[in-house]
This record gives C-alpha cells, sequence and structure tokens, in this order.
C-alpha cells in the first residue's frame, strides 16, 4: 500500500439513505422533506471523521462489484482512505442503511448488511495475507455489524490480540453481539445506555450507572453516551469519569455516535487525557448532530 494507515475500521461500509423533515412525525406520517444518499455504515462514518481528524483509515469489508461498489470505492478513496484492504465480491451487492428522521428524531431505520455478514472472515484476510503488519498492533475501531461468530473469534483469537480494540455495537438490535468482549475483557466498547442496558440485560437512566455495571460485568473500558444527558467514560483502573455535552438544536441523529467515538479516538491518539478526549469526543458529536459538519 502507498499509505500507510494509522487506524483499521472494520465493519460497514455502504450507501445510507436517509430521508429527513423538519415534522414532527410518527408511524403512518406522510410529510415533505429531504432525501439524500451518501457514504455510509459504521465503520465508514467513524473513518470519515478520523480523516477528518487528519488520521489515515484503511478500511476492512465488503463492497460488491457491482456499479454502486464502484461509486462507493471511488468515494471512500475521495475521502483518504486507504481501499486496497476492502474485500470485493462477485456474487454480494453493495450494502444499504435506509432510515427516517424527523424533529422528533429517528422514525425508523433498516440496516441492510447481510453481504457483510455473508462474506464473513473474508475481510480479515489482510491480517493474514501480508497485506498489513502481523501481529497488527495499532488502533482498530470494529462494529458490531459482522457476525457474533466472527466478533467472537477477533475478541479471542490471535490476529487481533495485540491491538487496541475499539468496538461499537453499531444498533441497540446488535448490541449483545459485544458479548464476546465481556467475557474476554477485551477493548474499549462505546454504548448508549440502551445498549448497555442489553448487555447487562436491565435498564440504566444514567450513563455513569451504565458504564459502572459494565465494568462489573467484565468490560475492560466503556464510554456510554445518553442523548443530552452526561456521557461516562470507565475502565477498571481509573474508576468511572462522566461529562455534559453542549446544548446544541439538533437537526440529525444517525451517524452522532459514530462521530463521538471516533472523536473520542482522535483525542487519544493526539494524547488527550480521560476527561480531555470525553470533552472533546462530546463537543464534536453535538457540531455533527447540529447539521455543522458535512456527512
Amino acid at each position: 500500500m502507498k499509505k500507510t494507515a494509522d487506524i483499521l475500521c472494520i465493519g460497514s461500509v455502504l450507501w445510507d439513505v436517509i430521508g429527513r423533515s423538519a415534522s414532527v412525525m410518527r408511524q403512518g406520517s406522510d410529510v415533505p422533506g429531504r432525501i439524500t444518499r451518501l457514504p455510509g455504515g459504521v465503520a465508514m462514518n467513524i473513518a470519515m471523521t478520523l480523516a477528518r481528524f487528519g488520521l489515515t483509515p484503511a478500511l476492512l469489508t465488503a463492497i460488491g462489484r457491482d456499479a454502486e461498489g464502484d461509486e462507493l470505492m471511488a468515494a471512500c478513496s475521495a475521502r483518504g482512505m486507504i481501499t486496497g484492504t476492502i474485500y470485493r465480491s462477485d456474487d454480494l451487492p453493495t450494502d444499504r442503511y435506509m432510515a427516517v428522521e424527523g424533529a422528533n428524531g429517528l422514525i425508523a431505520a433498516v440496516a441492510d448488511a447481510h453481504s457483510l455478514e455473508a462474506a464473513g472472515a473474508k475481510i480479515l484476510r489482510p491480517l493474514t495475507d501480508g497485506t498489513l503488519p502481523a501481529p497488527y498492533t495499532g488502533l482498530v475501531a470494529l462494529d458490531g455489524n459482522l457476525t457474533l461468530e466472527l466478533l467472537a473469534e477477533i475478541a479471542t483469537g490471535d490476529a487481533l490480540a495485540r491491538a487496541d480494540l475499539r468496538v461499537a455495537p453499531a444498533s441497540p438490535g446488535k448490541a449483545e453481539r459485544l458479548t464476546p468482549f465481556l467475557n474476554a475483557t477485551r477493548g474499549t466498547l462505546y454504548v448508549n445506555c440502551e445498549e448497555a442496558g442489553l448487555l447487562c440485560q436491565t435498564t440504566f437512566d444514567t450513563a455513569p450507572r451504565a458504564a459502572a455495571a459494565l465494568l462489573d460485568r467484565g468490560a475492560a473500558r466503556v464510554l456510554v453516551t445518553n442523548g443530552g444527558q452526561d456521557a461516562a467514560e470507565g475502565c477498571a483502573t481509573g474508576g468511572v469519569i462522566h461529562a455534559t455535552p453542549p446544548q446544541v438544536l439538533v437537526t440529525r441523529v444517525t451517524g452522532a455516535g459514530d462521530t463521538f467515538m471516533a472523536a473520542h479516538i482522535a483525542a487519544e491518539a493526539r494524547g488527550a487525557d480521560r476527561d480531555t478526549a470525553l470533552a472533546q469526543a462530546l463537543e464534536a458529536a453535538a457540531i455533527y448532530v447540529s447539521g455543522d459538519t458535512p456527512n
């Protein structure tokens, strides 16, 4: 590869189709708004934010050899990402995500990441075929759109045993896929309060309580967000800290958690301490949801 990766982003890279309206919506609403199609997916959203912070991400994902896939590959390259690590499938279509957002937040979403799941361990070949340094010891951002079996292999296997794993569930429906990282006490988990509750089989009203409970369940380190309420970061050796996000007018929500995660990783890569990294991540997420940064 011509460029050296600062971080590996493993997971979903797809097309986001987002319908947004300024109206309050409910089931069955039919309102005017805007529909956009942009590069998305958890791994892609994280990579785009990291690139804006000056880092060079390499993508490990599956993209089809169809017209949409060719267009997506070009979009990744144009945004400064390393694409030579991407698995291109001849028989799987490029994945897509569709969401509807109103003034009252996310109304509904459907993630079609079947090709990524079907590709399975093929997306990790760059870790074993000489494309990437082995063993890999750098930063890795990983999302829960992979299968539970593959996530368990990453949590306990040798390929990334020495890497600095940063893991997000992708959505509440996939939160329990992070269980192998709790069981293995591996990685830094980035979740919201709902996802923390699913992992702990309970509910939480605050992020600090959720962070403490995840540490009790075996997590090595966690970051928990709670919308506009306090977010928390906790680790086994340093306890739990928390901070309040800036108050802004929310104009979009899809990708906010990915922006928070990427900004936190970038802050720590620059040498920020725990409190500073958490504050900078919250600020970046607030700017994002306010609509002041590009998708």
